[in-house]
């Protein structure tokens, strides 16, 4: 495919230093998408507010469908070393986009509850890896979970590591960011959805909780999990059974088996 955008040849154009800042979060509204999964994803779902691209990635087949799909915005064509002068990655595939940042908050979950009457959510409390956010937001959607909350210090889930963890998740679940754990947990009240934390003192295994109710899973940072106090506002915490001398798991992976479980008793 013969590339149509502007060409850029100068590491100081305006349009790679404003690539730059979405890229490093300094741009409120704005996300930055890499890499050509994520970009197939994003050009399905979000506004693209701009793109670059090589020539090379232009002329292989599914850079070819991608640019078809974004032809009504004129992208600009880099090389290869310019490409990488704005990338997250140390191998970049071709391709990035800037995109309008998803719209997230309480309201979005409210609107959600409507269409479905026994809902399943996480929330990410404090949970500052990135990587592990989106992970979780991953699983969660292939599990069912109808959205996900984030308290405040959480890591953001639309910076590009959590986004490549995320795999397009962060895209399509309904998300409520920079929530108060308070709010939070009065949010389930209100809408008579139990909460359930994942603390290692629980006496309850993962597989002795009925998940079959309105529930939200709780999962704290991978630091210190949950303070005692936040724990005691949860209505059941929950644990996993592990072989000694192992203690803890990934955050990742421990949300993964609870919430698999959820999605084995609810039959998906």
């Amino acid at each position: 495919m013969k590339s149509s955008g502007e060409q850029i040849t100068s590491r100081d154009n305006a349009r790679l230093k404003h690539a730059r800042a979405v890229r490093d979060g300094r741009i409120e509204g704005e996300i930055f998408v890499e890499g050509l999964r994520l970009a197939e994803e994003a050009a399905q779902v979000l506004e693209i507010t701009d793109f670059f691209y090589t020539q090379e990635f232009a002329e292989t087949e599914r850079g070819e469908e991608l640019l078809k799909k974004l032809h009504n915005f004129n992208g600009a064509v880099v090389g290869q070393k310019l490409l990488e002068s704005i990338s997250d990655t140390k191998t970049p595939q071709g391709v990035v986009l800037l995109a309008r940042k998803p719209k997230s908050g309480r309201q979005i979950l409210e609107e959600k509850l409507k269409s479905i009457s026994t809902p399943l959510f996480v929330v990410l409390h404090e949970l500052n890896n990135p990587a592990n956010a989106g992970a979780i937001l991953r699983t969660a959607e292939a599990a069912g979970v109808a959205g996900a909350i984030l308290t405040r210090k959480s890591a953001d889930v639309f910076s590009p590591k959590s986004l490549r963890g995320a795999m397009g998740a962060a895209f399509r679940l309904p998300l409520w960011m920079n929530a108060e754990f308070d709010e939070t947990i009065n949010f389930f009240r209100a809408n008579k959805i139990k909460t359930i934390c994942a603390d290692v003192r629980a006496e309850k295994k993962h597989t002795e909780i009925d998940w079959c109710t309105g529930a939200a899973l709780i999962v704290g940072s991978e630091a210190r999990g949950l303070t005692p106090e936040e724990v005691g506002q949860t209505d059941e915490q929950t644990k996993i059974p592990m072989k000694a001398p192992v203690e803890s798991l990934n955050a990742a992976v421990a949300a993964g088996i609870i919430l698999y479980e959820a999605a084995r008793q609810r039959n998906f």
